[in-house]
């Protein structure tokens, strides 16, 4: 999956992307709005990760 499919469907990802992450709010994820590398700041944010644990995160849930 490439992620124009999931920022064209990001109301039917957040669900998938709060249960992976499930210290991001309902808020939070309105705001990332299908914007990856927003999604990749509020992980980077919210659980201390640094930029590229966060793109392997997100790339990693992309395929699974």
């Amino acid at each position: 999956m490439n992620w124009d499919q999931v920022q064209g469907k990001w109301k039917e990802f957040k669900g998938n992307a709060q249960a992976k992450w499930g210290e991001l709010t309902d808020d939070e994820l309105d705001q990332v709005d299908g914007n990856r590398e927003a999604l990749e700041g509020k992980i980077q944010a919210k659980y201390g990760k640094t930029k590229e644990e966060a793109r392997r995160e997100v790339d990693e849930w992309l395929d699974s």
